[in-house]
């Protein structure tokens, strides 16, 4: 299958999403520029981490309006996989592709560090390869990843098992501790009503080979790829 990694000024994960799929999985891979609006090649879309536009009015407000994004609303409303992650996930958040939005973290830090992750649901093509309530240990890197939404979409995403990562110790309980940034329900990530479009904020592709410190996150890609596959 082949990848698209889309990259708008300010990205700088690009790169390490693009080595993990192709590199370490093996699959095809490219680039796409903000400004290309031709993915009809691409099986699966990566809007990687970093700070686009520079993070200006707010995180991926800017964005939002790229001219790529008509063409990543029309692939998801097709059915395409497409993930977000970190400032792509605040980046699908403002375009409508998901509900909420992702602000500034509780304790107005920049935290770069391992969190745990709780597997909520492994019905989505992202997850498939994952164990229900199995506990992945993935980076972060953000100052603006505090999930928030009224109670009436968080009570949604609640009944329609849309949440698909939550913060949590080690031994998989969700407790205020392993909360890293404030999010409410110590959500870190959710699915759309169709299942095909992720955003999460914590960087799996920081964590696919072992020289990384771990290989949770490849799970993730692997799942993709098996969901294409089958």
């Amino acid at each position: 299958m082949k990848f698209g990694v889309i990259v708008f000024p300010g990205t700088w994960s690009d790169v390490d999403c693009h080595y993990a799929v192709k590199e370490v999985l093996g699959q095809e891979a490219r680039y796409i520029w903000h400004k290309d609006e031709d993915i009809s090649d691409i099986d699966c879309l990566i809007i990687p981490g970093g700070f686009s536009y520079g993070d200006y009015l707010r995180t991926g407000a800017i964005a939002r309006f790229s001219p790529v994004m008509r063409q990543v609303e029309k692939f998801a409303a097709d059915g395409g996989l497409v993930i977000g992650i970190c400032n792509g996930f605040q980046i699908l958040c403002e375009s409508g592709l998901l509900p909420g939005v992702l602000i500034r973290n509780d304790h107005v830090q920049f935290r770069c560090e391992w969190v745990n992750l709780r597997v909520e649901t492994i019905e989505t093509p992202f997850t498939m390869s994952c164990d229900s309530g199995q506990v992945l240990s993935i980076p972060i890197s953000h100052g603006e990843g505090n999930y928030y939404a009224d109670n009436q979409v968080l009570d949604v995403l609640e009944k329609e098992n849309r949440i698909v990562f939550r913060y949590c110790n080690e031994d998989g309980i969700v407790t205020e501790d392993s909360n890293p940034n404030g999010s409410l329900r110590n959500i870190a990530g959710i699915v759309n009503s169709k299942r095909n479009v992720l955003g999460m904020m914590p960087h799996p592709e920081r964590c696919c080979e072992s020289s990384l410190g771990g290989e949770d996150g490849k799970l993730l890609f692997e799942s993709i790829v098996r969901a294409m596959q089958s």
